[in-house]
Protein backbone atom coordinates (compact mmCIF):
# COMPACT_ATOMS: atom_id res chain seq x y z
CA UNK A 1 0.00 0.00 0.00
CA UNK A 2 1.35 3.51 -0.72
CA UNK A 3 2.45 5.53 1.70
CA UNK A 4 0.19 8.10 0.65
CA UNK A 5 -3.02 5.90 0.75
CA UNK A 6 -1.31 4.64 4.64
CA UNK A 7 -1.12 8.05 5.79
CA UNK A 8 -4.97 9.20 4.71
CA UNK A 9 -6.33 5.75 6.33
CA UNK A 10 -4.72 6.23 9.32
CA UNK A 11 -5.77 9.78 9.33
CA UNK A 12 -9.70 8.81 8.69
CA UNK A 13 -9.96 6.53 11.38
CA UNK A 14 -7.88 9.01 13.75
CA UNK A 15 -10.38 11.86 12.85
CA UNK A 16 -13.33 9.08 13.10
CA UNK A 17 -11.79 8.51 16.45
CA UNK A 18 -11.78 12.09 17.43
CA UNK A 19 -14.87 13.16 16.15
CA UNK A 20 -17.05 10.27 18.39
CA UNK A 21 -14.78 11.02 21.64
CA UNK A 22 -15.83 14.63 20.82
CA UNK A 23 -19.57 14.03 20.22
CA UNK A 24 -20.07 11.38 22.88
CA UNK A 25 -18.37 13.65 25.05
CA UNK A 26 -20.19 16.82 24.18
CA UNK A 27 -23.90 15.04 24.23
CA UNK A 28 -22.93 13.32 27.71
CA UNK A 29 -21.88 16.90 28.74
CA UNK A 30 -24.93 18.36 27.90
CA UNK A 31 -27.21 15.70 29.62
CA UNK A 32 -25.31 15.96 32.72
CA UNK A 33 -25.82 19.92 32.50
CA UNK A 34 -29.47 19.14 31.96
CA UNK A 35 -29.54 17.39 35.44
CA UNK A 36 -28.36 19.99 37.39
CA UNK A 37 -30.39 22.77 35.62
CA UNK A 38 -29.29 26.48 35.21
CA UNK A 39 -26.56 27.65 36.52
CA UNK A 40 -26.97 31.10 38.96
CA UNK A 41 -24.20 33.22 38.09
CA UNK A 42 -23.76 34.32 42.09
CA UNK A 43 -21.01 32.80 43.99
CA UNK A 44 -23.43 30.48 46.20
CA UNK A 45 -25.06 29.45 42.68
CA UNK A 46 -21.70 28.70 41.16
CA UNK A 47 -20.61 26.68 44.46
CA UNK A 48 -23.80 24.71 44.12
CA UNK A 49 -23.27 23.94 40.65
CA UNK A 50 -19.68 22.91 41.09
CA UNK A 51 -20.85 20.57 43.68
CA UNK A 52 -23.31 18.99 41.16
CA UNK A 53 -21.28 18.79 38.39
CA UNK A 54 -18.56 17.33 40.64
CA UNK A 55 -20.83 14.28 41.81
CA UNK A 56 -22.82 13.90 38.42
CA UNK A 57 -21.59 10.85 36.87
CA UNK A 58 -22.40 11.93 33.28
CA UNK A 59 -20.07 14.67 33.19
CA UNK A 60 -17.30 12.50 34.52
CA UNK A 61 -18.42 10.36 31.40
CA UNK A 62 -18.49 13.73 29.13
CA UNK A 63 -14.83 14.36 30.91
CA UNK A 64 -13.48 11.22 29.67
CA UNK A 65 -14.51 11.39 26.29
CA UNK A 66 -13.34 14.60 25.83
CA UNK A 67 -10.15 13.73 27.22
CA UNK A 68 -10.04 10.71 24.14
CA UNK A 69 -10.77 13.74 21.73
CA UNK A 70 -7.84 15.73 23.03
CA UNK A 71 -5.53 12.20 22.78
CA UNK A 72 -6.70 11.90 19.25
CA UNK A 73 -7.20 15.26 17.69
CA UNK A 74 -2.94 15.78 19.09
CA UNK A 75 -2.07 12.18 17.66
CA UNK A 76 -3.68 12.96 14.39
CA UNK A 77 -2.42 16.33 14.17
CA UNK A 78 1.30 14.84 14.65
CA UNK A 79 1.18 13.85 11.12
CA UNK A 80 -1.42 15.44 9.43
CA UNK A 81 -2.27 18.72 8.40
CA UNK A 82 -4.38 21.44 10.51
CA UNK A 83 -5.73 22.24 7.06
CA UNK A 84 -7.04 19.04 6.58
CA UNK A 85 -7.85 17.93 10.46
CA UNK A 86 -10.40 20.76 11.43
CA UNK A 87 -12.50 20.73 8.11
CA UNK A 88 -12.78 16.65 7.94
CA UNK A 89 -13.23 16.90 11.53
CA UNK A 90 -16.00 19.11 11.17
CA UNK A 91 -18.24 16.06 10.02
CA UNK A 92 -19.13 15.80 13.63
CA UNK A 93 -20.78 18.54 13.44
CA UNK A 94 -23.64 16.63 11.28
CA UNK A 95 -23.27 13.99 13.77
CA UNK A 96 -23.44 16.16 16.42
CA UNK A 97 -26.72 17.61 14.76
CA UNK A 98 -28.35 14.30 14.00
CA UNK A 99 -27.78 13.23 17.88
CA UNK A 100 -29.47 16.20 19.06
CA UNK A 101 -32.43 15.34 17.11
CA UNK A 102 -32.57 11.78 18.03
CA UNK A 103 -31.09 11.82 21.62
CA UNK A 104 -31.59 15.66 23.08
CA UNK A 105 -34.85 15.57 21.04
CA UNK A 106 -34.36 18.98 19.67
CA UNK A 107 -36.01 20.33 17.07
CA UNK A 108 -33.81 21.71 13.62
CA UNK A 109 -35.59 23.63 11.08
CA UNK A 110 -34.75 23.03 7.59
CA UNK A 111 -32.22 26.24 7.22
CA UNK A 112 -29.97 24.19 9.90
CA UNK A 113 -30.21 21.34 7.76
CA UNK A 114 -29.39 23.03 4.58
CA UNK A 115 -26.21 24.18 6.64
CA UNK A 116 -25.33 21.14 7.80
CA UNK A 117 -25.56 19.57 4.08
CA UNK A 118 -22.86 22.38 3.01
CA UNK A 119 -20.86 21.55 5.73
CA UNK A 120 -20.90 17.67 4.64
CA UNK A 121 -20.35 18.97 1.06
CA UNK A 122 -17.36 20.85 2.56
CA UNK A 123 -15.57 18.20 4.26
CA UNK A 124 -16.38 15.94 1.35
CA UNK A 125 -13.74 18.02 -1.07
CA UNK A 126 -11.79 18.17 1.74
CA UNK A 127 -11.57 14.80 2.61
CA UNK A 128 -10.25 14.18 -1.70
CA UNK A 129 -7.18 16.28 -0.71
CA UNK A 130 -4.31 15.01 0.70
CA UNK A 131 -3.63 14.90 4.30
CA UNK A 132 0.00 16.38 4.69
CA UNK A 133 0.83 18.95 2.12
CA UNK A 134 4.18 19.51 4.43
CA UNK A 135 7.21 16.95 4.03
CA UNK A 136 8.18 15.98 8.02
CA UNK A 137 11.83 16.97 7.40
CA UNK A 138 10.54 20.77 6.34
CA UNK A 139 8.85 20.48 9.56
CA UNK A 140 11.62 19.54 11.56
CA UNK A 141 14.05 22.16 10.40
CA UNK A 142 11.41 25.03 10.91
CA UNK A 143 11.28 23.68 15.02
Amino acid sequence: MPSERKLRIKTLVMVFALVICANIGDLTLKRGMMEIGAVDLSAAGLAHSLWLSITNAKIWIGIFFLIGFMASYMTVLSWADYSYVMPVGAFGYAMLTLFAVVILHEHVSARRWIGVLVVCFGVLIVGLTKPRTTETETLDKAA
